[in-house]
């Protein structure tokens, strides 16, 4: 499960950014500041906000040390500054006064890239202070960038839908026409992938746009061969432009924001959606994952960060952040074997189940004489261990008791939700719970205690659509709420138009 942990609530104005060090996090705002927090608590930094640009702060980024933070306006400054003290490094100047909507680090900091409004790319020495290199795209203004784990080259995103690729030295390697309408993030998973080849070395970026969609890309990269860009898959669950996407530290999950308000998480092994969050009021514009800690943070036009944390479900394996899976037994992959194994303590036996492909279907048929003889499990008390687990396995399934993701969960009944509807306070309740909540005069949220400025219902299709994806994977869930999943209009509302919005009689 998903935790909210904390809301930050310090900008004026719509949260452009976010970012995190292995001990700050950074967020920018159109309110022309940067503001800085430390991880261990949550606290602003005393010599925040960050004061300097003349308009709105569109990026901020970490150098790899994490010493350094770079920040770019609409002024056409990028402005580096001394995380230990807040003080100004130095401001570099876009040569022709562009809006600079996009900076990033190489992965080593030797160099920052900076995307302008004219479409230019600069290439700034960090130790000398001095623009290396130059290009530009050939439409629309730059708007996402960002850097292979191993520094040999980068990729541009534009407002007219190109990525583009680049070597250090500047040079265009690759040009692909990715999203309708434009591009509007771009972000590299940091695991490498291993391919057929030993010289070519695979990489995973993924890249969101204004047409509703993410992409995850394979990039492929050796000579004499050059670089190879091809669309791995299509993450769909969105209903609006897509403006943030990122990579969990592991590579095994997706965060997204959108202009529908959501945050969505993808298994990029699958492409299921894990969790749907609802708490942004408007349109969610950054997302990051933090390094080495199960934690996220999601910025939005209402002016707020919101820091998330994986709950016990989740663990941390080294750097490996790994999910217990969601899919009835029987559908689990390898991988959500794996994870399973690691929750229950049997992370050494994780190696010896990959390459005996043990799947969902495979774990249910295992037995003693199997494990021994089969899978050459030695030791009889990890056997003993592995067969106790499978049989709660068994039990839960004949029981039906799969854990429900807690946001399919109603915040009042506890139980999940048939007509989810967002209401004014930002959460989503079921319908009639939440009619019934404001009927019997309670006109404060549940979930914050404040007062709710509107007793207005909207459905949440977005979170309707992944309930029922989710009971595709549950046929016990399915069979026994089938009769109600039809739903049955509530006497309380008074409906206005064909069962939009709905507003709770007084």
């Amino acid at each position: 499960m998903v935790k909210l942990v904390c809301t930050l609530t310090h900008h004026s104005d719509d949260v452009n950014y976010c970012a995190f060090s292995s001990s700050y996090l950074a967020t920018c705002s159109l309110d022309k500041t940067i503001r800085l927090y430390s991880l261990s608590s949550f606290e602003e930094l005393p010599y925040s906000p960050l004061k300097g640009h003349t308009y709105a702060v569109h990026c901020c980024c970490f150098s790899s040390s994490g010493h350094i933070l770079a920040s770019c306006s609409t002024d056409g400054n990028t402005v580096l500054w001394n995380t230990q003290n807040g003080l100004k490094l130095a401001v570099l100047e876009h040569p022709c006064r562009s809006p600079v909507r996009i900076c990033r680090f190489s992965p080593d900091s030797t160099y920052l890239v900076s995307g302008a409004a004219d479409g230019s790319v600069n290439l700034w020495n960090v130790q000398s202070l001095k623009v290396y290199r130059s290009g530009s795209v050939k439409d629309g203004s730059l708007v996402a960038c960002a850097f292979a784990p191993n520094g040999s080259f980068f990729v541009t995103g534009s407002s007219c839908g190109d990525l583009t690729v680049w070597d250090d030295k500047m040079r265009c390697l690759h040009n692909e026409k990715a999203h309708d309408l434009g591009v509007t993030c771009c972000d590299f998973s940091a695991q490498p992938l291993s391919g057929d080849k030993q010289d070519v070395k695979y990489f995973e970026m993924a890249s969101s746009g204004q047409d509703s969609l993410i992409k995850i890309w394979l990039v492929s990269f050796a000579d004499p061969i050059g670089l190879e860009l091809k669309c791995k898959c299509t993450l769909n669950g969105h209903t609006a432009p897509v403006l943030a996407c990122a990579f969990s530290c592991d590579g095994r999950t997706l965060v997204s924001g959108s202009v529908d308000k959501t945050v969505m998480l993808f298994a990029t092994n699958t492409g299921n959606i894990l969790h749907i969050l609802t708490q942004h009021t408007r349109y969610v514009t950054t997302c990051a994952f933090a390094p080495d800690m199960p934690l996220f943070a999601t910025g939005s036009m209402d002016k707020c960060v919101n820091i998330w944390q994986f709950e016990s479900e989740q663990l941390f394996t080294g750097n490996a952040l790994m999910e217990e899976p969601k899919l009835s037994v029987e559908n689990w992959s390898e991988e959500d074997v794996s994870a399973w194994l690691c929750k229950h303590g049997l992370e050494e036996l994780v190696e010896i189940f990959r390459k005996n492909n043990i799947d969902g279907g495979e774990l249910l048929s295992l037995t003693k004489e199997s494990l021994a003889g089969d899978l050459k499990i030695e030791s009889l008390g990890l056997r003993s261990k592995v067969l106790r687990n499978i049989e709660k396995l068994t039990t839960e399934m004949k029981s039906g008791c799969v854990g429900i993701p807690d946001e399919f969960l109603c915040p009042i009944t506890r139980e999940l939700m048939k007509e989810p509807v967002i209401a004014a306070d930002g959460y989503s309740y079921e319908r009639e719970a939440m009619e019934n909540w404001i009927i019997k005069k309670r006109r404060s949220s549940p979930m914050t205690n404040l007062p709710l400025q509107r007793l207005i219902l909207t459905p949440n299709r977005t979170l309707k659509m992944a309930i029922n994806r989710w009971l595709e994977t549950q046929p016990e869930y399915k069979e026994k709420l089938s009769s109600s999943i039809a739903g049955i209009p509530s006497p309380n509302a008074l409906k206005k138009g064909g069962g939009n919005e709905t507003e709770v009689g007084k």
